[in-house]
């Protein structure tokens, strides 16, 4: 039910009900002005009384009015906020509102009052800046605190009375704090005109803590000359805060040159004979000792033209990011009939490449490249993205029909493009095919799905859970785009490869559910 009233009280700043939940400011020393109504487009309405629209403000109106200006009533200019009633606002966000459920695990009812209260909490916002631009410091909604809409003022007695009577009340309160929002704000302009940066986006104003924050990293870096005066001559509480680094969360398995590395992206392989072949990365492996590792197939860096000891880097005809290098000692790699695995440590220097940033935030998972493909059809829904390791699925526990995936980095480039050549064969795209399980003999798991030289290597996983269960060894030939849906391909198990490699080294080689980390923690793997 919509309740329709209007109360104006002299002498003192009311705020109360317009229409389905409309709120109109009146601030001391306006007696006997008419409100005028603010639509939530914004648009200006003139009430009964009211002065007429093109009535020119007095300079003591609007957001840089002078603070505690005395207004007559000529120049009064009064401003609603709308408010809906929650039951309607939660029908147009029905995502907001279980989000909101979920995550804090309150009612739907608490959660479609929250929402409302977020609603209206942008235009009552801009209605203190404008009506107390000396003492309006700022707001924000308090989830984890129950709700509550939290406003900022270097003098909350006003802005408590002017806030009495909105929507939700109960949930809204004053905090005192010592600067206001215009002090804040005229500051961090200051300070970026200092630096040669861009208020707003590389210097901002932090409500919470009532504070003016430089982003370095960005436009300003760190290490400045001009940063220390410029924070010392802020007039404000000010600080400096490091922007952490982006993390891309896909990427196209042939440039993929940025941290973290994961699971399918191509790793380029000089041999001896100075051609270069291409494979493709399996998984994260970690060692007892914290070490991480690449793990790829064994026939990428041991056989026939492989005898000298292998390097792999990633884009080798340029930029050449150096990745692994073969382990001679201990032998970390085999390429037989029953063994086909490469465990590759990184090469000196380039863990600092490819592990995740410093302060880099989040749960530095273990990730696989999940890179669409035309002949995808789980494309058109849920599109590229990245696969979080959860650990691995046994080969015993592995069943037949189960459907699995497959991410593979085998390219023939086209004329003129400067690549490295597989061997795919033109018209083959690399990225994530799914398939079923379809057999499991001589210790591979078989799977209906198509894949090319250069995907050898690349990872097997179920989709759904994040479980690893092995990697590209061989298959049916093929060249080309995909075109055999009855197509073959057989990759060995993880489980088997870390039973051998730790029977062999002792290691304690671990499939890594996290990182690679440059300050390496201790593991949750199985």
């Amino acid at each position: 039910m919509r309740i329709r009233r209007r109360v104006v009280v002299a002498a003192a700043l009311v705020i109360s009900t317009v229409g389905a939940g409309t709120v109109a400011l009146t601030r001391e020393g306006d007696t006997g002005a008419t409100p005028t109504a603010v639509s939530a487009a914004g648009d200006l309405s003139a009430t009964a009384g009211a002065a007429p629209a093109d009535t020119p403000p007095s300079a003591d109106s609007g957001i840089g009015s002078r603070a505690g200006a005395k207004r007559s009533t000529s120049d009064a200019r009064p401003v609603t906020a709308v408010g809906r009633p929650a039951v309607e606002v939660a029908k147009d966000a029905p995502a907001s509102v279980a989000y909101l459920s979920d995550r804090y695990r309150i009612s739907q009812d608490e959660a479609a009052r929250r929402v409302a209260l977020q609603e209206f909490s942008a235009p009552l916002a801009a209605t203190l800046a404008a009506t107390y631009p000396a003492e309006y410091a700022g707001m924000w909604l308090d989830q984890a605190g129950g709700g509550v809409l939290t406003i900022a003022a270097t003098d909350p007695a006003p802005v408590t009375k002017a806030v009495a009577g909105v929507p939700d009340a109960v949930h809204v309160k004053v905090v005192p704090v010592r600067h206001s929002l215009r002090e804040l704000t005229e500051a961090a302009t200051r300070v970026a005109g200092a630096l040669g940066a861009t208020a707003g986006t590389d210097v901002v104003v932090d409500e919470q803590a009532n504070e003016v924050v430089v982003l370095t990293g960005g436009a300003v870096a760190a290490d400045d000359a001009r940063l220390a005066g410029a924070i010392e001559a802020a007039g404000v509480p000010a600080r400096s805060r490091q922007l952490p680094p982006s993390i891309e969360k896909w990427c196209d398995p042939r440039y993929c040159a940025q941290a973290p590395m994961r699971g399918g992206i191509r790793l380029d392989v000089p041999r001896d004979d100075d051609t270069v072949g291409g494979c493709t990365s399996g998984f994260n492996l970690r060692a007892r000792s914290g070490r991480y590792y690449v793990l790829t197939a064994g026939h990428c860096v041991v056989g026939g033209r492989h005898q000298e000891v292998d390097k792999t880097w990633h884009q080798f005809l340029g930029p050449k990011v150096p990745v692994g290098v073969e382990s001679t000692s201990p032998v970390l790699a085999e390429n037989t009939t029953t063994y086909d695995y490469a465990v590759i440590p990184y090469q000196d220097g380039a863990i600092d490449r490819w592990a995740y940033p410093r302060r880099s935030g989040g749960d530095q998972a273990s990730l696989v490249n999940y890179f669409c493909v035309t002949d995808n059809p789980a494309c058109a829904t849920r599109g590229s993205r990245d696969v979080k390791i959860t650990g691995y699925t046994p080969y015993s526990a592995v069943q037949i029909g189960w459907v699995v995936c497959a991410t593979g980095s085998g390219y023939t480039p086209k004329a003129g493009e400067v690549y490295v050549d597989s061997g795919a064969g033109a018209g083959y795209v690399p990225g994530t095919r799914c398939g079923t399980v379809t057999s499991k003999t001589n210790g591979r798991i078989n799977v209906r799905v198509c894949a090319r030289p250069g995907d050898s290597g690349g990872p097997l996983f179920t989709e759904s859970d994040g479980r690893a269960l092995g990697i590209l060894n061989d298959g049916d030939p093929g060249s080309g785009a995909c075109t055999n849906p009855n197509e073959q391909n057989f990759y060995m198990p993880v489980s088997t490869i870390l039973d051998r490699v730790n029977a062999n080294t002792g290691l304690g080689i671990q499939l890594a559910t996290r990182g690679p980390l440059l300050n390496p923690i201790g593991s949750t793997n199985r």
